[in-house]
């Protein structure tokens, strides 16, 4: 209201939203591990941390090689699933009417020891959690001063909120016995601390359930990894991350078993749907059984799998096993291929292809080593290729997707062009949903056009695009003629954005000719 003479300031809205890039390599890892929530998308950001939480490597956990492997080629964010069978099992034990239970399935609960000391006080004690390597604590969690009732350090609640290892339940409002040391009960946690674990209490009757390379696996894997919709069980629990996302997704466990690909493909085809479905990019293994021969047959078993959100290397890798040194493991190379990935695009960008001299892979070496000659016929069908070079060592030789055949013709041919068009398509999702119910006319279309147009030239000027200006790298077009008034009717708005990515040098010709000085 103006009724006074003077100067008044008013502020005008901008229109200016600046839309942020989502991830482009945080990658999902679905398998069996030896401990762990199941069916919990959890984030990891090393590899000690997944060693933490998971276990680390497990003999027969195909999964973790490849979760090692990711991080050991550059990974820096993983989104670990663990599935389990019916027969996993928490270990389990009681101190009187304290129940007691390993956090997750597995025999590494068998392992846990517990202890109580009884203090001055009549109503608390002192609780002391034990994980053992034979002899040898390697994780310990000390309690102190928790009740058997419900109060401010009622034992169940205390565990519940710090316990990494173990879950309480205390049924009674009596504290639980003391630990017996030299005849006594132990009353301090001095004493706890230099109490054998022979005279701790040992839980019992975990089960890791069949694991990857288990007899047995091939029946119950495709039900394991694939999961439930609508439990949030196996892949489906990669919906628990939102907001958050994963744009790759490696499933080593679906080709650890060559008996029947026919079921491994099938894992293959519903994981790719899902990807395909959140943004994402799966990473293909090639089973065990599969060749150069026999390659085709693979790929159209694949069938929908085989597409352009998705990419096959080959062949699988060999290298040292840090649990058998003596013994060299073969593991698929999906999650080494996801680590260059994430690699190339922290130090380059998405749009650059993670293949090349620069594209080295640590920890394996292929198992098939292929000539020019012999990787023409591979790569022509869209598989791309693990070589090793002199001077380079072993680097991946080939950047297509599976939709990348040359018979196909395809637009989506090299996995890079594909990942910068699915970054671009999730980062405008996630950016524009402030415009969802704004007044559908020439103001919101002018706001659209320059919240996704700097968006657009943004990653024009990192080098994502062709072209030397604007004009000819990318379009971005919201007005009357993309939103007719039969849409504004309809509550529809159109947003066309066009871009020229950059496609890599995959054949690279120098052509020669020998010329002649002529007499002057």
């Amino acid at each position: 209201m103006l009724d006074t003479p003077g100067v008044y300031i008013r502020e005008i809205p901008s229109g200016s939203r600046p839309i942020s890039g989502v991830a482009t390599s945080n990658t999902a890892f679905v398998g069996t591990f030896s401990r762990g929530p199941v069916n919990t998308a959890t984030r990891v950001t090393s590899y000690g941390e997944f060693e933490r939480m998971f276990g680390g490597l497990a003999a027969n956990s195909e999964t973790s090689y490849g979760v090692r492997a990711y991080f050991l080629n550059g990974g820096s964010v993983a989104f670990i699933v663990r599935v389990a069978t019916a027969a996993a099992a928490a270990a389990a034990g009681s101190i009187d009417d304290l129940d007691l239970t390993a956090t997750s399935p597995g025999v590494w609960g068998n392992n846990l020891r517990i202890g109580i000391a009884h203090g001055a006080d009549a109503a608390t004690f002192t609780m002391l959690v034990r994980e053992y390597d034979g002899d040898t604590v390697v994780r310990e969690e000390v309690f102190i001063d928790v009740t058997a009732t419900a109060g401010p350090r009622f034992v169940d609640d205390v565990v519940a909120e710090e316990s990494e290892l173990i879950e309480a339940n205390q049924t009674s409002g009596n504290r639980p016995s003391a630990t017996q040391v030299d005849g006594a009960d132990a009353t301090t946690l001095d004493e706890l601390l230099e109490t054998a674990a022979a005279d701790f209490v040992a839980l019992a009757g975990g089960n890791d359930g069949v694991m990857e390379t288990d007899a047995g696996w091939a029946a119950v894997a495709s039900a394991t990894i694939r999961g439930s919709e609508a439990a949030s069980s196996g892949i489906y629990a990669l919906n628990q991350i939102v907001p958050q996302v994963f744009n790759l997704m490696c499933l080593p466990g679906a080709a650890v078993f060559d008996t029947d690909n026919a079921a491994s493909a099938a894992i293959y085809q519903e994981a790719y749907a899902f990807c395909r479905t959140n943004y994402a990019f799966l990473i293909v293994d090639p089973p065990g059984n599969v060749d150069r021969a026999n390659m085709a047959g693979w790929l159209t078993a694949l069938g929908s799998a085989a597409g352009p959100n998705s990419s096959l290397y080959y062949p699988r890798l060999t290298g040292p096993d840090p649990l058998n040194p003596l013994q060299p493991r073969e593991i698929g190379p999906s999650g080494v291929a996801a680590g260059l990935f994430a690699r190339t695009d922290a130090n380059r960008g998405v749009w650059k292809a993670a293949a090349g001299t620069e594209a080295r892979v640590v920890g394996g070496t292929p198992v098939d080593v292929m000539t020019d000659r012999q990787q023409g016929p591979v790569n022509t069908a869209g598989v791309n290729v693990i070589r090793t070079f002199p001077v380079y060592n072993t680097i991946i030789w080939g950047a297509r997707t599976l939709d990348g055949a040359d018979a196909r013709a395809s637009e989506w041919r090299y996995n890079s062009v594909r990942r910068l068009a699915l970054f671009i398509e999730n980062s405008l999702q996630r950016g524009l949903q402030w415009v969802v119910f704004e007044p559908n006319d020439e103001p919101l279309w002018a706001s659209v056009r320059l919240n996704v147009g700097a968006f657009m030239n943004q990653l024009h000027r990192q080098g994502a695009f062709q072209g030397a200006s604007a004009r000819d790298a990318y379009l971005v077009k919201c007005d009357s003629e993309t939103t007719t008034q039969a849409d504004i009717n309809l509550g529809i708005l159109n947003v066309y954005v066009g871009f020229a990515p950059v496609r890599p040098a995959e054949f690279v010709i120098i052509r020669i000719q020998q010329r002649f000085q002529t007499a002057a």
